[in-house]
Formats: C-alpha cells, sequence, structure tokens
C-alpha cells in the first residue's frame, strides 16, 4: 500500500459525511426539477428550451426559491439565497432578458428598485411547484415513505 493510498483511505470521511450527501442531494433534486420544467407544456416554450439546453441552472432557482410574491431587493434576494449582490445581480439579469423577473420602484425608497416575478415568472413559478412536487413524489418512491418521512423531519428540524 502506497502512502498515497493510506492517506486516501484516512480521509475517506470527505466522501462519505453528511454534507457531502445533502449537496449530492440537492445537486440531483435540482437537476430533476430542472428536467421536468424542460418538458412541462404550462412552462412557456422559450423557458423550457432554455431548461433543456442546460441555459437555466440549479443558479436560477435561487430566485424561484427566494424571491417574495410580492418581490424583493436584490439585496435581500442575494441574503435569502446565500450568494453575494453580484452573483444575484447577473442572475436577475439573464431572468430579465428572459421575461421571468422585471425591476419596478420601490414604493419604499425611491432609491431602491424591486425584483417581481412577470406574468410569465408567475407561470414558470407555478410550474415549478408542480415540478417539486412530483420530484418529491420520486424521492418517497425511491427510498419508500416512511425514510422519505423522516428525512424530511430530520432536514426541517436541523434547518431551523
Amino acid at each position: 500500500m502506497t502512502e498515497n493510498t493510506s492517506n486516501d483511505r484516512k480521509l475517506g470521511w470527505r466522501e462519505a459525511h453528511l454534507g457531502y450527501w445533502l449537496g449530492h442531494a440537492q445537486q440531483r433534486f435540482d437537476a430533476r426539477v430542472l428536467a421536468l420544467m424542460a418538458r412541462n407544456d404550462e412552462v412557456p416554450l422559450a423557458l423550457s428550451n432554455l431548461a433543456a439546453r442546460g441555459r437555466l441552472t440549479a443558479s436560477h432557482i435561487h430566485i424561484t426559491r427566494h424571491l417574495a410574491l410580492g418581490g424583493s431587493r436584490l439585496t435581500e434576494l442575494a441574503r435569502r439565497a446565500n450568494v453575494s449582490k453580484q452573483a444575484m445581480g447577473k442572475l436577475v439579469q439573464e431572468c430579465e432578458a428572459w421575461g421571468l423577473v422585471s425591476r419596478s420602484d420601490d414604493a419604499h425608497d425611491a432609491r431602491a428598485r424591486r425584483i417581481v416575478f412577470t406574468p410569465v415568472g408567475l407561470s414558470w413559478l407555478q410550474a415549478f411547484g408542480q415540478a417539486v412536487a412530483q420530484a418529491e413524489a420520486e424521492f418517497k418512491a425511491a427510498v419508500g415513505p416512511e425514510v422519505a418521512t423522516v428525512v424530511a423531519i430530520g432536514l426541517e428540524a436541523y434547518a431551523a
């Protein structure tokens, strides 16, 4: 046994810990949701084509997950998604170009702008909800309802 093999074995925990599995599970779940979105007839054709070609990514899901229905300021949206304001600004620009969101004046602060869903974005959000429900049902079928329930309860408690 070489020294590298021995060291790799000692450090095998890097690929066998809760954070590792949570990260992989989220990537798999998000990829499945996007695949379902790409084939959903209720998703505007241009957006389903973007999803099918891999142009809409898990990063764009941050906006779908974290944008308040009444709109959010960019800083608030970035904070909720746990990304930098600059990274969120780029995502918002892309989503704005695709017609998912628009910017409007903030009624409470004339210096600020709010990001809001467009009617197309609201259709996207509805289809996203359907895709999430289907991906959750597939997860439940794959691991069994008891395990799925324990996982959901455990993750909710851990994240709280």
